[in-house]
């Protein structure tokens, strides 16, 4: 069950960062940000339609790195240390996330483009960082989930401030989060961030050991 959202756990989630630490993580994070600079200045306070358009990107990592890890096992011959299943299972979940903000909001003929570009430069470009550093490129992932908790979070601001309005869980949200039939946004919300905090730890955990 999604957990309850409370003032000190909103705080905790947006607090908690990883310190960049050399150049790679300092190029990181600088890329996050501007990124994250874009993603405000075009939707402003449309979380649904952000929701949308960049869970079609966060999903392209885990993918691209299970593949990778998948190639890389089979060419060394040697365990993956069970890295290929949860990368895979990361681009899942996002992927479902995906599925479920689409019952919240549909793409406007414009953000179905911007979905296409996107996925074709990014799908690109992340797939050659990781072949050229994958510490560097888990970095990145991290900090994407830090920045996408705390837009989840401030989704959840607008909801219980009443600016959004808090309606009945899609019925998708509802079998995939095992959520009574009584859920609402609210609880969609929570547990979508509650899986951004978790691939958030778990890209970062993956950074420091490479």
């Amino acid at each position: 069950m999604p957990m309850t959202s409370t003032g000190e756990s909103m705080l905790k989630a947006r607090s908690h960062h990883h310190k960049p630490d050399g150049f790679s993580d300092s190029v990181a994070l600088t890329l996050t940000k501007f990124l994250r600079f874009l993603a405000d200045t075009f939707f402003a306070r449309r979380y649904g339609h952000r929701a949308v358009v960049l869970e079609t990107v966060a999903a392209v990592p885990g993918m691209v790195g299970g593949m990778l890890r998948h190639m890389r096992s089979l060419r060394r011959l040697e365990h993956d240390r069970g890295w290929i299943q949860q990368l895979l299972e990361e681009a899942q979940n996002e992927r479902m996330h995906l599925m479920i903000f689409l019952e919240i909001a549909r793409p406007t003929w414009l953000e179905r483009v911007i979905i296409l570009l996107a996925q074709g430069v990014f799908s690109t470009a992340f797939l050659a960082l990781y072949i050229i550093s994958p510490r560097t490129a888990h970095r990145l992932v991290g900090y994407f989930e830090e920045e996408a908790v705390v837009s989840y979070s401030e989704y959840l601001d607008e909801i219980e401030s009443g600016k959004i309005d808090n309606d009945p869980a899609p019925q998708l949200a509802i079998d995939y989060y095992s959520l009574g039939q009584q859920a609402r946004l609210r609880d969609v919300v929570t547990a979508v961030r509650r899986d951004e905090m978790k691939h958030r730890d778990v890209n970062h955990e993956f950074a420091d050991s490479l």
